[in-house]
């Protein structure tokens, strides 16, 4: 029985010396950009699924689940909530050339801990872990239409807080198009 309870210690070790990196960059990413919080989250989860590993059949999607699990508590609790204060207004004005890459992820870590923990929540699954919307709506626990609708006036919010945004993405879709074009030939 100890040789059985060793092994699965040491695969649980494995598993989270291989795998904690990415799933700190998901807690991080739920919990608004707060690497703090992000660390609380995955600890909580790691805890959680330590108990029942042996039980476990794909362990990084329970560990991603648990997680998501947890923060849709933290969202859904009563009590009010921390309020973020900001030591300086972030400029919205991007450089001469744009802004780098580098930048451009700082601006919108800042602008995902601005939204709130549902609107976070369906923003990462989306479009961080490229979940489809069935599978966001049943691991938060809401309806699809509500994560349609979470995820419209989401990307809305964040493209108002991130004007770099602007010309990312599905809101291009949801323009008309625009009269002033050329025909194109289009050959079989």
């Amino acid at each position: 029985m100890d040789a059985l309870h060793d092994e699965g210690a040491e695969s649980f070790r494995e598993f989270v010396a291989n795998r904690s990196s990415a799933l700190l960059k998901t807690a991080v990413l739920l919990s608004g950009g707060d690497r703090h919080a992000g660390e609380d989250l995955l600890q909580n989860a790691l805890i959680k699924v330590a108990g029942k590993w042996n039980r476990v059949e794909d362990p990084e999607a329970y560990v991603r689940q648990v997680l998501y699990r947890q923060q849709v508590g933290r969202w859904r609790l009563k009590w009010p909530r921390r309020e973020v204060s900001y030591g300086e207004v972030p400029d919205g004005a991007a450089a001469e050339g744009g802004t780098s890459s580098a930048e451009l992820r700082v601006v919108v870590r800042e602008a995902l801990g601005r939204l709130t923990p549902r609107q976070r929540a369906v923003l990462v699954l989306r479009y961080f872990e490229d979940l489809p919307e069935a599978d966001v709506a049943r691991l938060l626990g809401i309806s699809v239409g509500t994560v349609r609708s979470t995820t419209h006036r989401s990307l809305a919010k964040l493209r108002g807080l991130v004007p770099e945004l602007s010309g990312l993405g599905p809101a291009d879709a949801e323009q008309p198009p625009s009269r002033d074009y050329a025909p194109v030939e289009v050959r079989p």
